[in-house]
């Protein structure tokens, strides 16, 4: 049985370590659930271990907004830079407060 757990949680701002966007986590993987396809797609000096929570983020760099499949281990906090301005965080949260957002949603 797999028992992990995850650093982050649903509605925490994060910043990727390496690359510049940030995002609001709104799912969580306990270890990597994408495709092989696109795990070959990532250089294989740069690609993360499978077997560590990985975050779905609604994601913004100053180009566009986008969501992103992101391990543990590329995340950091950053909830003290400001609110994230992805167009679909009002559809799962509310208004940013703390460094997070709060669901809108009882989660089962």
């Amino acid at each position: 049985m797999l028992k992990t757990t995850a650093k982050y949680h649903l509605g925490q701002v994060l910043r990727h370590r390496k690359h510049t966007f940030r995002g609001v986590v709104f799912d969580v993987d306990a270890k990597f659930s994408n495709t092989q396809e696109w795990y070959d797609a990532i250089p294989e000096e740069s690609r993360p271990a499978k077997n560590q929570p990985f975050y779905h983020l609604l994601a913004e760099n100053d180009e566009s907004y986008y969501v992103a499949y992101v391990s543990e281990q590329n995340l950091l906090p950053d909830g003290a830079s400001g609110p994230v301005g992805h167009p679909d965080l009002p559809d799962l949260f509310g208004d940013f407060e703390d460094g997070s957002y709060p669901l809108h949603f009882q989660m089962n």
